[in-house]
């Protein structure tokens, strides 16, 4: 148990993993030993996001944000620290000291896990009222599902219910052991205009959704009457449950999307069940909402190659959707490399060459994954996978098989306008005109006359390369530079020296400038204590959470450490030795440039003058002899 507030917080940055917490709101690609991705705090077009989580940092190297894993949560999700922390010792169980509990009542970890309490219950009583055949309605629902291929055992897997006809009965059930206040945060109950309360889901498949962990968070509601609208009621988002941030089957997918290095996204419940229970198993499929970026930074956590098949309906609100979802992945990953767009080959290569590879699973038979995996069969569905095209291809054979439409000059003219720009998409100028090549012998075309048409379509939408204005502190004088190379000297991760030997050899050396002097004194205080750099690190991000200012400058600090990595002791002393001569030296010709200042401004009528000026003559030629020493 932590016994101070410190102690509390140095507990749980133990227990945050910076990649982790980052890799939430940022694609992040590693590259040695950090990782790169754009950054969330200003429009990146290239990565300039660098985390490094052997010291447990980040830093932009175009607009200068930095911090560890608290402050990157506090910025994104602006929240205050002392809420992050409680937060925080909720969600890892750690106990607040004394001193610091809030008197608030329940707190967030509390009414989390009595909301996640009611939702198992609720999940486990319409899975059994269902399995049991407790309800005159649980023939039809039966009924329902076989005829949908949905046998006892992918009942039990995905944990199927059903809720009866009664609009009490999980009400009933549930306000034994939980208050309604739980039971509605948690959008299992509506309240009604007069103060009683029903259940939301009546006379409906249950289809319980799982979050990461396991745990029942929500769910999805199918009606069994043909016109009965909505057709699906979906839990809404509450304090356990964010449709824009979970998708549906992860739970159960998730290991065989690390395995197979791949994720297959679908539209519906039944798609993704079908899927997984015939063996396809890297499926998932959105709550009832569009895709989101969201969805996407969640899936490039379990796959390396960010190898991403579409497979929604193929009717035209179906193609929509794909169209859209290719364009969410692609603005996700964009700057971190070329979305694949040339299949030289169906295997990813191991050396991450492409930001991500979109693919679109399409089989002609018009039907959405369930519909053709229960009537052609999940083996016809895996070819379909084998040979899905990549999105480029998708989108350019849809067009292509139009072209019989399109009969008089005007017309093809108006057809190539379509294809032109995705064609435009092809950064790899060689791969583009081997499409290029490709339409013109479907088209039966002039190759270039469609060259022509892309010249034009370029400078018409050129834009000029955005110059990035890197945002690195420029010291101000020779003098404050050297300053910040001294105490740079402390965040050598393999440092010959320790921190007293380091602090001994700078001695009493003094900085003029206030920011320096402070993070100068809190070293001082600190190196004390901790026993490495990261620990250092983690100490003074702590103590200045709150002083952006100082946070960047310790970032500023830690980068230029990084240059005296691998010095062996003697080179090292040598650099903190030139480093304290160059400050001393630059503190004397400052010093003899106020005395020269000093003795100009004697007058020669001033009877002390001459006594003056031989003083100034004197201290001048002291320092000036003391320089040429140094």
């Amino acid at each position: 148990m932590a016994t101070s507030w410190d102690e509390l917080i140095q507990e749980i940055k133990d227990r945050l993993d910076i990649v982790e917490v980052i890799s939430k709101e940022v694609v992040l690609k590693k590259r040695g030993n950090t990782y790169w991705g754009l950054c969330p705090f200003h429009k990146d077009k290239n990565p300039s996001f660098c985390v490094t989580p052997a010291m447990g940092i980040y830093k932009c190297f175009s607009c200068g944000e930095s911090g560890d894993a608290l402050k990157f949560i506090m910025k994104t999700r602006n929240i205050e620290f002392k809420d992050l922390i409680y937060e925080l010792a909720d969600q890892f169980d750690l106990e607040v000291p004394h001193s610091y509990r809030k008197g608030d009542g329940t707190s967030v970890k509390e009414l989390k896990e009595q909301m996640l309490g009611a939702t198992m219950v609720a999940a486990e009583l319409y899975h059994d009222l269902l399995l049991r055949n407790k309800d005159s309605g649980t023939d039809f629902a039966l009924k329902y599902l076989t005829n949908r291929g949905i046998s006892t055992d992918i009942i039990k897997k995905f944990h199927l219910g059903m809720a009866p006809k009664k609009y009490t009965f999980l009400y009933d059930e549930l306000k034994k052991d939980f208050s309604a206040e739980i039971l509605e945060k948690a959008g299992l109950v509506i309240k009604k205009d007069n103060g009683g309360y029903v259940d939301r889901f009546v006379d409906r498949l249950i289809i319980p959704i799982q979050n990461e962990n396991g745990e029942f968070v929500a769910f999805g509601a199918r009606t069994f009457e043909k016109d009965r609208q909505p057709k699906y009621l979906n839990s809404s988002d509450s304090l356990i449950y964010n449709k824009s941030k979970l998708l549906y089957g992860l739970y159960t997918a998730k290991d065989a999307i690390k395995a197979e290095d791949s994720v297959v996204l679908m539209e519906g419940y039944f798609d993704v069940i079908s899927s997984q229970a015939h063996g396809i198993e890297n499926c998932v499929a959105s709550c009832g909402t569009s895709l989101t970026t969201d969805h996407v930074k969640l899936l490039s956590r379990y796959t390396k190659s960010r190898r991403i098949y579409l497979s929604f309906d193929t009717d035209t609100a179906g193609q929509k959707a794909t169209a859209r979802g290719a364009e969410i992945i692609k603005d996700v990953f964009a700057g971190l490399g070329n979305v694949k767009q040339f299949d030289e080959s169906f295997v990813s290569s191991n050396d991450d060459k492409y930001a991500c590879e979109i693919r679109v699973v399409a089989p002609p038979e018009g039907k959405d994954p369930d519909e053709f995996i229960r009537s052609v069969g999940a083996d016809a569905y895996k070819m379909y996978m084998e040979n899905a095209p990549l999105f480029i291809d998708f989108r350019l054979n849809s067009i292509l098989s139009e072209k019989d439409n399109y009969k008089t000059p005007q017309e093809k003219a108006q057809y190539i306008k379509k294809i032109i720009p995705i064609l435009y998409e092809i950064k790899n100028k060689i791969i583009r005109f081997e499409y290029i090549d490709s339409v013109a012998q479907t088209l039966g075309i002039d190759v270039n006359a469609i060259k022509s048409e892309m010249s034009m379509f370029e400078r018409a939408n050129y834009t000029p390369p955005e110059r990035i204005i890197r945002n690195v502190t420029k010291s101000k004088s020779v003098l404050k530079k050297a300053q910040k190379n001294l105490l740079s000297v402390f965040f050598v991760s393999d440092s010959p020296k320790t921190f007293t030997q380091i602090n001994d050899m700078i001695g009493d050396i003094a900085f003029d400038d206030e920011l320096l002097t402070n993070v100068k004194s809190t070293i001082d205080k600190l190196i004390k204590t901790v026993n490495n750099v990261k620990e250092l690190i983690e100490h003074l991000y702590t103590e200045y959470v709150e002083n952006s200012e100082a946070q960047a400058f310790i970032a500023e600090l830690i980068t230029t450490a990084e240059v005296y990595k691998g010095l062996s002791e003697e080179d090292f002393e040598s650099v903190i030795n030139e480093t304290i001569e160059k400050i001393n030296r630059c503190e004397h010709l400052k010093e003899s440039e106020e005395i020269r200042k000093m003795y100009k401004g004697v007058s020669d009528d001033d009877p002390e003058a001459l006594k003056i000026q031989m003083r100034l003559r004197d201290k001048i030629k002291k320092l000036r002899q003391k320089s040429e020493k140094i």
